[in-house]
């Protein structure tokens, strides 16, 4: 089911900005914000980004790349 959104405190300039918007891509200003409003959740926010980046199993671990380097440095047979 479709919610109801009231923005208060909107400047005048803004306003006049985005019914001119509006009116230039042939919509109503709840259609034209509507679809802004769709637009902008359908990226992430950086934390979402970071998040899905953390939860990523993939890859070598600090740990292990600092083992295989000391491992290879301390290899006599190592030209």
């Amino acid at each position: 089911m479709s919610k109801a959104i009231q923005i208060r405190d909107v400047p005048d300039d803004v306003h006049a900005a985005v019914r001119a918007r509006a009116a230039a891509a042939g919509m109503s200003m709840s259609e034209y914000l509507r679809d802004e409003l769709l637009r902008l959740v359908a990226r992430p926010t950086v934390g979402e980004v970071i998040a899905r980046a953390q939860a990523r199993h993939g890859g070598a671990s600090r740990e292990e790349i600092v083992r295989v380097i000391r491992e290879a440095r301390d290899d006599p047979g190592r030209p």
